[in-house]
């Protein structure tokens, strides 16, 4: 049965990871690392045939469930359980997609690096780590494949490990997201005592009993330190404040590795967090906090974009911005609603960071201030940034338009100001991507944008696939129940309100930075009375808020202070109380062997002598 075989997609990653370690390793050399590739490749291939396949299968069905015991011992028993549904095989074939996307364009990108195979050894791991969440329904074992996940960013962040920025980036990733692992550790460790089985359905159920309603009521503090806990974990891997800063940084790696990293990677954590939305629901600080940490994200990170001069971390920046909107439905438990903002991000800002990564590609630069006039040189990357902005942006009749609306029916009446946190994001990202539109394709041509052509065929097919893919996304959505589309029954000023907002950033954007350049200047300028001021603007969103300098005098010199005072205890006051009983032992065993001199008279009279001075010493004390 087709279903039951849903345990193997993950193990297409593992596999072509598996095949292609004798290029990865260099024990073979002589033909290239281009058939590691391939390998690579056709492992996608077959696990998006299989995921296609399964999806057809499953589609218009309830979402069924498959379990085997992978281990037991005494009263201890772990299961594997996978949960076969629309969605999880949808989710399947969105990975497949990404990731064969990644490795085609991984292929004219890092064509001539030998590090290549280890590239796609590394996508495959990526691969398998990310299938396995999507169709997971153990909590243990999505603990465990978001594991892999934190493991394999470490290594792709650090692809480059001779460079010792690179280095950083990979090291601050790796602990940033072990900060939060480390909390829902703990958590997963806690609901084990309290519940018989670890499977999302079984904790569904569990939550919704009379008994453990009762329970966490009388237990309060308890219970919202346990939803912390479990909301930890996916705060780190979905970069939200405070524990965003690592997605900045990875940035570092290899281009193709952002595309799977900005749609599905951090999706992967929120997509965990949507599983345990009713659990949260028995916690209201905690359900709470979420929303405040997706509302303070959202509109932080959309600010801190449009003020970076670096391409790909102005577009991270929006992605952490989008994921806090989800982080905000799933606070507000509209589970559907964080899956189709989900979905609908993740097809566009793929798109984004191609097209994105065309552009540096061929004018062999990241940095805004050296791009431009290339409209005419890169028509097919034109039209992909295109379309992902409009697809990311709400934009009738775009996906995100769709995702959007529904924010708005959803929280009309009831949470009018969440309404209006999402038209800010908006209305910000669109004024930070026609920003980027303006300087990279528009303007003065540039020393290193005056002979860009367009892209070879391996990067040129999977953006134009991924532009048709984004524009079938309005199609896609209603399929999964995520949205609704009709234009008839919805709310006229809901609709107006929506476009205003794209329309409103794109054309500020339009005003600031398609205006002539200042002499000498690579970016629109403001008067010479404002300057100091929108320079201080400038400075506090390109540093993030100066949130890293923030951590740098408080956390970090609190623990790097206590660290060091504990050291200094250990190593003066610990270990010298130690060397000190040693070297008082060998000092008194050294000097006593001179007393020894083998005659018992002396023996004899060092005992009297000895019982003498005991005897006056208890004669004194007792009087």
């Amino acid at each position: 049965m087709i279903l039951e075989t849903a345990w193997v997609l993950p193990c297409y990653g593992l596999l072509g990871a598996g095949l292609t370690l004798p290029w990865s390793l260099r024990i073979i050399r002589r033909t290239g690392p281009r058939p590691a590739v391939y390998l690579n490749m056709m492992m996608t291939v077959l696990a998006l045939v299989h995921s296609c396949w399964l999806l057809t299968s499953v589609w218009g069905q309830p979402a069924q469930h498959f379990e085997f015991i992978w281990f037991q011992s005494l009263d201890l028993n772990i299961a594997c359980s996978f949960e076969v549904s629309a969605i999880s095989a949808g989710a399947s074939v969105m990975i497949a997609t990404m990731s064969l996307i990644s490795q085609v364009y991984g292929l004219g990108s890092l064509e001539t690096d030998w590090a290549i195979a280890r590239f796609c050894a590394l996508i495959g791991f990526f691969e398998a780590a990310i299938t396995g969440i999507a169709f997971s329904d153990s909590l243990f074992f999505s603990y465990a494949l978001l594991e892999m996940l934190t493991l394999s960013t470490y290594l792709l962040v650090g692809f480059w490990y001779a460079q010792p920025l690179v280095v950083t980036a990979a090291r601050d990733a790796f602990w940033t997201k072990r900060v939060g692992d480390l909390f829902l550790l703990m958590g997963v460790v806690t609901l084990a005592n309290l519940t018989d089985s670890l499977n999302f359905s079984d904790l569904k159920t569990w939550a919704h009993a009379p008994q453990t309603i009762a329970y966490f009521a009388e237990h309060q503090q308890f219970g919202t330190l346990l939803g912390l806990a479990l909301i930890a974990g996916p705060l780190g891997k979905c970069a939200q404040f405070p524990l965003h800063l690592w997605l900045d940084e990875a940035m570092e790696g290899p281009n193709p590795a952002s595309i799977l990293r900005n749609s599905v990677v951090v999706g992967a954590g929120a997509y965990v967090l949507i599983k345990f939305q009713p659990i949260l629901s028995l916690f209201p600080v905690a359900a709470e906090l979420t929303v405040v940490i997706g509302a303070i994200t959202a509109i932080g990170a959309s600010l801190v974009a449009i003020a970076q001069i670096d391409l790909k971390r102005a577009l991270s920046h929006s992605t952490s911005a989008y994921l806090g909107l989800v982080f905000i439905a799933v606070g507000m438990q509209q589970p559907d609603l964080a899956l189709g903002l989900l979905f609908s991000h993740g097809i566009s800002k793929s798109l984004l960071f191609l097209s994105s990564g065309a552009v540096m590609m061929t004018t062999i630069t990241q940095d805004l201030t050296e791009m431009g006039g290339i409209k005419t040189r890169m028509p097919a990357t034109l039209i992909a940034f295109i379309v992902g902005s409009f697809g990311l942006v709400a934009m009738l009749p775009f996906g995100g338009f769709w995702t959007l609306l529904r924010w708005e029916e959803t929280f009309w009446v009831s949470n009018p100001w969440l309404i209006a946190i999402a038209l800010l994001v908006n209305s910000i990202t669109a004024f930070g991507l026609m920003r980027i539109f303006a300087l990279v394709f528009l303007g003065q041509i540039q020393p290193k944008t005056r002979r860009v052509p367009e892209v070879a065929w391996q990067v040129a097919i999977p953006l134009v696939s991924l532009t048709i893919v984004t524009l079938l996304v309005p199609i896609l959505l209603p399929s999964w129940h995520f949205v609704d589309i009709d234009l008839n029954n919805a709310n006229i000023w809901e609709t107006i309100l929506l476009s205003a907002s794209g329309f409103m950033g794109f054309g500020i954007g339009a005003y600031i930075y398609t205006k002539p350049y200042e002499t000498g200047s690579s970016v629109p300028m403001p008067p010479k009375i404002t300057r100091n001021a929108w320079k201080a603007v400038q400075d506090l969103l390109a540093y993030d808020l100066y949130v890293q300098a923030i951590y740098k005098y408080t956390v970090v010199l609190i623990v790097g202070g206590g660290s060091k005072v504990l050291a200094w205890v250990d190593r003066y006051l610990v270990d010298g109380s130690v060397n000190f009983l040693g070297f008082a032992s060998i000092f008194s065993g050294e000097s006593l062997k001179y007393t020894v001199t083998g005659r018992l008279q002396q023996y004899v009279l060092t005992i009297v002598v000895g019982l003498i001075l005991i005897g006056f010493a208890a004669f004194y004390g007792l009087n």
